[in-house]
C-alpha cells in the first residue's frame, strides 16, 4: 500500500497547485532564492567539514 502511495500524477497535482498557488510570476523568484539557499547550505557544510578536518 505504502508502496505504491506516489504516482506520476499525484507529482502533477502537487506541482499544479503550487503553480496556482504562487503563480507563475512568482515561481522563478522563489526557485532563485532556493537556489542560493542550498549554495550557502553547501558551502557551510563544506566549510565546518574543512574545519574538522584540520582540527584532526
Amino acid at each position: 500500500m505504502i508502496r505504491n502511495a506516489l504516482q506520476p500524477w499525484h507529482l502533477l497535482i502537487v506541482v499544479l497547485v503550487i503553480v496556482v498557488l504562487f503563480g507563475s510570476k512568482k515561481l522563478p523568484d522563489a526557485a532563485r532564492s532556493v537556489g542560493k539557499s542550498l549554495r550557502i547550505l553547501k558551502s557551510e557544510t563544506r566549510a565546518l567539514r574543512d574545519e574538522d578536518a584540520k582540527r584532526e
